[in-house]
């Protein structure tokens, strides 16, 4: 029990911390090209993540290791900042909620495939119902988007499932930030040499907003938060702990409300209460009989 409690607690900083990720993508988008955006968070990330293996001499993956960390690469240290970033130059960062809401399906999914778990059909049943609530209430406030962007963060929902799923199993015997480090140091010297390639002729025009932006996504995005998800998800089970990310649109809610000033309508808050116990309810029948 309290492996799994803390497996929870883990994976909700993990959430909160991205909750900020694609509004902090929007706003780094409108200064910076998506391609270029993409590599040198990875770039900024993978140097710090080398920094802390190095640090605490960590022992180095085997070479059966090797595939699963390209998957987590692959997933979401190229696959979602890119395809995220891409659709976010022609959608708002709210439009993104419809998607978010399908993630832990994803992420559930993968699970059953690659992590051998079996949660019980009442969890199925939550998690659909709560993916539901969340998409419902995104379409019902009328943001629409090309059909390309649309294909854009679908991929991105099912890429970054399936790097959730893998880097879980990794993490039960690495631990999260060394998983998510080597997958950012496998991917460095690729992802240095873009940046360099795609380095803007002038950054002058770049805005603050945009600079800080790219710390955010480089530091918290990229590194710190997949410190505490990849740590709950290996503690609290993928299935399980992964439904935390239905609560993720609703932090951005919150956020928007607190810094942005916007409203919280009562539908918000009637969402807000639904999804939260789906997810309750999801926890409780993660695990089979």
């Amino acid at each position: 029990m309290e492996r799994a409690t803390s497996g929870w607690i883990n994976g909700l900083i993990g959430v909160i911390i991205f909750s900020g990720s694609l509004p902090a993508t929007r706003v780094a988008v409108q200064s910076l090209d998506p391609v270029f955006l993409t590599v040198t968070r990875a770039t900024i990330a993978g140097i710090l993540g080398l920094s802390l293996l190095l640090c605490f001499r960590e022992r180095r993956p085997s070479c059966s290791d090797l595939l699963p960390l390209a998957v987590v690469a692959l997933g979401v240290v190229v696959g979602f900042p890119l395809l995220t970033a891409l659709a976010l130059q022609h959608v708002s960062s709210a439009h993104s909620i419809v998607f978010l809401g399908l993630l832990p399906l994803a992420t559930a999914i993968f699970a059953v495939i690659r992590g051998g778990e079996r949660p019980r059909p009442a969890f199925w049943a939550f998690s659909v119902l709560g993916s539901a609530l969340v998409v419902g209430f995104a379409l019902s406030q009328g943001v629409s988007a090309s059909p390309v962007s649309d294909g854009l963060m679908v991929a991105a929902m099912v890429v970054c499932g399936l790097a959730y799923a893998e880097g879980a199993k990794l993490s039960r015997r690495f631990g999260g930030w060394q998983v998510i480090s080597w997958a950012l140091v496998l991917s460095l010297p690729l992802m240095a040499g873009l940046t360099l390639l795609y380095w803007p002729p002038s950054l002058a025009e770049v805005s603050l907003p945009a600079w800080i932006s790219l710390g955010y996504v480089s530091l918290f995005s990229m590194l710190i938060g997949f410190v505490f998800w990849y740590r709950g998800l290996a503690l609290g089970g993928t299935a399980s702990v992964g439904q935390i990310q239905l609560l993720q649109p609703l932090f951005g809610l919150a956020l928007a409300a607190a810094v942005l000033q916007e409203p919280v309508t009562p539908l918000m808050f009637l969402i807000a209460v639904g999804v939260v116990a789906c997810v309750a309810f999801a926890r409780r029948y993660s695990i089979p009989k």
